[in-house]
């Protein structure tokens, strides 16, 4: 092999190590994630970043980030604000962490968006995937990376729905229901300090438990659609829309 054909092959090798490693930065947020427990399964399509195909560029856009609640509710979402707005939606089985919060620079980096709408938590419960008392920092953190790669976007935060005792469904979990409040109360906080608009959630369905499946997590179609129904009018709000007659 002569001296021109070795530079080739290390020039060539470079270009694909560049090529490889850019791929890699940009599938990095939406690489299949892992969740342990089996009981949080996500409803509907599975995890990942589901974007609509824009054809109108004046159209305001919409990113639903959630769990595996979300997956139960974003179809109704994005078929009621269908012709109006454009609805992205990232489902992830994520809870509080640094780690996340450097996954959602990255989502956001496929807008720009008019809305955020935030639903997580679920995957927050088991001891020790957050660390005592850094709940709220986590928690406040998250809304300043909105903040600050969407300054102009709206935020809207949902609290985490109830949990059930497995077979059960009527019945509150003592313990990880418990977790929920728990979280629910120091994510309110957050956003009162933060002045964030919220929906909650864990009120719309806490009286409405024959609506759980009976898995502790999941609800029925029933419960979704009041979930689907209530985001969609706070993201109308913040949008300014009244309607969606087109």
């Amino acid at each position: 092999m002569n001296r021109m054909s070795v530079v080739m092959l290390v020039v060539l090798g470079m270009c694909c190590s560049q090529i490889l490693g850019a791929t890699n930065q940009n599938q990095s947020a939406l690489a299949k994630p892992a969740e342990s427990d089996k009981r949080l399964h996500s409803d509907g399509k599975g995890w990942g970043l589901d974007q609509a195909k824009i054809v109108d560029a004046s159209r305001p856009r919409v990113l639903l980030i959630g769990d595996s609640i979300l997956g139960g509710y974003m179809k109704s979402v994005t078929k009621q604000l269908e012709g109006k707005v454009y609805v992205d939606a990232w489902v992830n089985p994520y809870c509080q962490s640094e780690h996340y919060n450097k996954l959602l620079a990255e989502v956001l980096a496929k807008g720009p968006y008019d809305v955020v709408h935030v639903n997580i938590g679920l995957h927050g419960w088991p001891k020790g995937r957050i660390k005592e008392g850094t709940f709220e920092p986590l928690t406040k953190a998250y809304m300043e990376v909105i903040r600050a790669k969407m300054p102009k976007a709206k935020i809207i935060w949902a609290s985490s729905t109830p949990v059930t005792v497995k077979g059960k469904p009527t019945e509150l979990d003592p313990e990880i229901n418990t977790t929920m409040i728990d979280h629910n109360r120091m994510a309110a906080k957050v956003m009162e300090e933060l002045k964030i608009p919220m929906n909650d959630f864990y009120g719309l369905l806490v009286n409405k438990l024959e609506l759980a499946r009976g898995d502790q997590f999941h609800w029925k179609s029933e419960a979704y659609a009041i979930l689907a129904q209530c985001a969609t009018a706070s993201i109308l709000r913040e949008l300014g829309l009244q309607s969606l007659s087109k």
